[in-house]
């Protein structure tokens, strides 16, 4: 049986300062749990009987088998599964990002939770171990943002941090890429494996003061040119095609 207060303590982890608070955060749905269970550690299991019995033995803390009632007071999901689980926030250590040897992205402002978690999925699908987000970022142990990453935070390192800050230790070792409107078509200009990567605030791009660390202004161009056409691509859709183009093209040697 779920109690009132472990009850409580899931609600809770909706906010970011309770998440904060107790190192937490929570992730939902069959495939979801199933994916982070054996990567990240789990304090608090919440599954129908029938889950529990055809998933176990569980890396979980706490197991409480509950009923469907009891799950959909728990969930944040308008149609809730299974299982809800509680899991640690992994400790990720920034120094290891290195652009020097790998493509790292950055994310300038992204607001949009559904965004931010699609496009750290994308970071695992093209092999992206590590995203730096700037402080205003959409959280990405948000239950949004956890439910579109599907999974892929487990393998993912995101940091937050100032992008002034790091990019000021890393400008001049390497190549810094940032997505604009009146850049060079990214399709014929010069990718290299390892660099930065920055993806700008949906409505406004890249910030003044992030924008003149950038070396490599780079455009998706729409089709066929001059065309009359939408005023910019979705930030997560405009990630996923630059991230598939420095992949085809360093990697098709």
């Amino acid at each position: 049986m779920l109690s009132a207060n472990k009850l409580k303590y899931i609600r809770s982890l909706e906010l970011k300062k309770y998440r904060n608070l107790h190192n937490s955060f929570v992730a939902e749905g069959n495939k979801l749990v199933a994916e982070m269970l054996p990567v990240l550690s789990c304090k608090l299991l919440v599954a129908l009987p029938e889950w529990i019995e055809s998933n176990s033995p569980l890396p979980a803390e706490e197991v409480i088998p509950a009923n469907r009632k009891e799950i959909d007071k728990a969930s944040f999901l308008t149609s809730p599964q299974d299982v809800i689980a509680i899991f640690d926030i992994p400790s990720r250590n920034i120094e290891s990002a290195d652009p020097s040897t790998d493509l790292v992205l950055l994310l300038d402002g992204i607001q949009d939770p559904g965004n931010a978690g699609t496009i750290i999925r994308l970071a695992d699908w093209f092999g992206i171990t590590h995203i730096i987000c700037s402080p205003d970022t959409a959280d990405a142990y948000s239950p949004k943002t956890i439910q579109a990453s599907m999974g892929a935070t487990a393998r993912v390192s995101i940091h937050y941090a100032s992008l002034p800050n790091w990019l000021s230790h890393h400008s001049g070792n390497t190549p810094i890429y940032g997505a604009f409107l009146d850049g060079s078509n990214i399709y014929t200009h010069p990718l290299s494996p390892g660099g930065i990567l920055i993806m700008g605030n949906e409505g406004n791009g890249i910030r003044s003061s992030v924008a003149p660390f950038v070396t490599e202004r780079l455009f998706i161009p729409s089709y066929p040119p001059h065309r009359p056409t939408s005023e910019s691509l979705n930030v997560a859709i405009a990630t996923a095609l630059a991230c598939s183009e420095f992949r085809r093209r360093t990697t098709s040697a």
